[in-house]
């Protein structure tokens, strides 16, 4: 089998579609399919069914996935090693963390380092569901939590603290709660289905169980919590890094344990002598020492 056709068949299968494989690599939908259907043809069989909605592999395309995942990581291991030979990094180099942390925290101080290291390619990959480092589903992560796998490299990055806060418009009209037993009669909006790892987000619902609040609004995206408390909807408890002076928002004194999460920068042992990673490592933790507090 060709190589190349293989790679994309990968590419194909892990992105379910022609027209996100072609954004993926940056190759257009019509050269991609003409390679899956010359693979198709190679081996004889067909290994997609295609659907308006995207692609499914068939029975076959799910036994080569299968048989031929482990060939296409070493040939993407020994790219990665050989791009890291040279003598300044660069190559690809693919970054995983929350919506909330990697839009509002991670991006506004990358252009010193894309600036810095301009033949190093950087990828967001920007998800609330975890991506395995592991599988090779990011270069590095950074997660909320510490990770138990034993192959994977961790450095605590800095601890996020969350508070309770409110418009200076909605505490005017609705006063402001100081303690838990002020919150009855409050309007809360929280975090929609929290992943496990995040569960901390939801704490003030949580606390407030036993009085039978409901939430006034629930939101599956830590920003739009965010601007739902700055025009005024109700309370929330937010990440600090998410707060800036120029909100429309009043940090609120509250007699109680607030949550506090430690970030941990991760990747695979294997990729302990990246450049790539080395340098984007100690740019980061040193971004994260000086903003934490």
């Amino acid at each position: 089998m060709d190589w190349d056709r293989l790679r994309i068949f990968h590419i194909v299968a892990d992105a379910g579609s022609f027209s996100r494989a072609s954004e993926e690599i940056n190759t257009s939908q019509s050269a991609i399919s003409r390679q899956i259907s010359n693979l198709e043809y190679e081996v004889g069989i067909p290994l997609f069914h295609r659907h308006p909605r995207g692609l499914i592999l068939t029975e076959q395309g799910e036994l080569l996935y299968k048989k031929t995942h482990n060939v296409i990581d070493i040939i993407r291991d020994a790219e990665f090693d050989l791009i890291d030979s040279k003598d300044r990094p660069s190559g690809d180099l693919s970054i995983t963390t929350t919506i909330g942390l990697g839009t509002n925290w991670l991006t506004p101080r990358l252009k010193e380092f894309t600036s810095k290291y301009p033949e190093i390619n950087l990828e967001l990959r920007l998800s609330d569901a975890e991506l395995d480092i592991g599988m090779r589903e990011a270069d590095i992560a950074i997660k909320f939590h510490k990770p138990t796998q034993v192959d994977l490299i961790q450095r605590k990055m800095f601890t996020v603290h969350f508070h309770i806060y409110a418009s200076p418009e909605y505490l005017e009209e609705n006063g402001t709660p100081n303690r838990i037993e002020d919150l009855p009669g409050h309007k809360i909006v929280t975090f929609n289905k929290a992943p496990e790892y995040l569960k901390e987000i939801n704490w003030l619902q949580n606390i407030t169980k036993e009085y039978k609040i409901k939430p006034t609004l629930t939101i599956s995206n830590i920003k739009g919590i965010h601007i739902a408390v700055s025009n005024g909807i109700g309370i929330a408890l937010l990440p600090d890094y998410l707060v800036t002076d120029d909100d429309n928002l009043v940090r609120i004194p509250f007699n109680a344990k607030l949550p506090e999460i430690d970030t941990y920068l991760t990747y695979a042992e294997e990729r302990k002598k990246s450049k790539r990673i080395a340098v984007f490592r100690e740019f980061i933790i040193e971004k994260g020492k000086a903003w934490s507090y």
